[in-house]
């Protein structure tokens, strides 16, 4: 297995085999987690592919058993803010957030293979590509709002777009999906079982024109069991449609159904800051144009997260510096939010723009 730590060791393994260039990640220790070096070596191969006559798909997939990517370097960021290097931080999200993008709208077919943990940076990998593949292993999240922060990469346009309130639900919960919750929310298109992963990759390179990635994935793929999200429905929509992170809860433990209920207390543990900015996101994200506007928007609150708000290096610090598990939000209840509390941070203007 590779060492993550070992600077001989490609944290990116790029390779072309008969027409598919192949992207790994190659951090299987830290399932993958993405630093600023992986990012510009993935952009550099898709430049490199796009103009390549030689190439016709591109399949994006993690090394190890674990998952294609954790996420972005958490640690890291806050090691950023704590010792004053905000330009840094600034540098890491337009390079990550221009990979996004350009996934989103490469001119050849990305198939996106999310096997097992697929969260945070990971989505903004998966989520925008052309085909997007799950496993009978696949988690996938976008569990921000746990560490005090708002989902990025591109995350608030997808769930903006699921089903009903799912997107408010996820977004605000961090919720864990499998894979039949992932298709339903519309952060994945296939279930293959993992069994069939090395002959959808095979099948991907001796492809017989005219067919297309999507039509040999189909091969492969089975019907996803009922999601847990549809069922779910009733309450999530009732409760995720109220104006406020506030009423939400209200409406929440109004409900008789249990899962309310411990919807409810879980807000009631995470960052009030971060779940009214997030909400405001998500409503936001549905009105906006493209996924470049979305980008832009998440760029500023995640700037403003990093530059102005101390919950996100007390979020951190609590779950992956002391691990006490015990942060002190400021404020530290919802009850405590002023009523255009996510103001400010769709106010913040970065003194360098995304796109520019």
């Amino acid at each position: 297995m590779s060492d993550p730590l070992d600077p001989t060791e490609p944290r990116v393994l790029r390779r072309t085999d008969a027409g598919v260039g192949r992207l790994t990640l190659n951090r299987p220790r830290a399932i993958n987690a993405l630093d600023f070096g992986m990012i510009e070596l993935m952009a550099a191969a898709l430049d490199a592919w796009e103009h390549d006559p030689d190439i016709d798909i591109v399949v994006l997939d993690g090394a190890g058993d674990r998952g294609l990517c954790a996420g972005g370097d958490v640690r890291g960021l806050y090691e950023q803010i704590i010792g004053g290097r905000t330009e840094e931080t600034s540098v890491f999200f337009r390079a990550e957030y221009a990979l996004n993008a350009r996934i989103a709208e490469y001119p050849k077919p990305i198939v996106a293979i999310a096997d097992g943990i697929t969260m945070g940076g990971g989505i903004g990998l998966a989520g925008h590509a052309s085909v997007r593949v799950v496993t009978e292993r696949s988690r996938l999240a976008m569990p921000e709002t746990r560490i005090g922060f708002t989902p990025d990469v591109g995350g608030t346009w997808l769930l903006a777009h699921a089903p009903g309130r799912v997107g408010e639900y996820l977004a605000l919960t961090g919720s864990t999906m499998d894979a039949s919750d992932a298709i339903y929310a519309g952060v994945a298109d296939h279930l293959v079982p993992s069994a069939n992963l090395t002959d959808l990759r095979e099948a991907l390179s001796s492809r017989a024109d005219p067919a297309t990635p999507t039509e040999l994935v189909l091969l492969f793929d089975e019907t996803p069991a009922p999601s847990r999200l549809e069922g779910a429905r009733a309450w999530i929509d009732d409760a995720f449609a109220a104006d406020t992170v506030g009423e939400i809860v209200q409406r929440l433990r109004a409900r008789a159904e249990p899962e309310a209920s411990a919807t409810a207390d879980l807000l009631g543990e995470l960052a009030p800051t971060a779940l009214a900015v997030t909400l405001e996101a998500v409503r936001r994200a549905r009105a906006l144009p493209d996924l470049r506007a979305d980008l832009a928007q998440e760029y500023g609150l995640v700037l403003w997260f990093a530059t102005t708000h101390p919950d996100l290096v007390e979020g951190i610090r609590a779950q992956l510096v002391d691990k006490d598990r015990s942060p002190r939000w400021q404020p530290s209840t919802i009850a405590e939010l002023a009523p255009d509390a996510a103001a400010d941070a769709f106010a913040y203007e970065p003194k360098i723009p995304l796109w520019g």
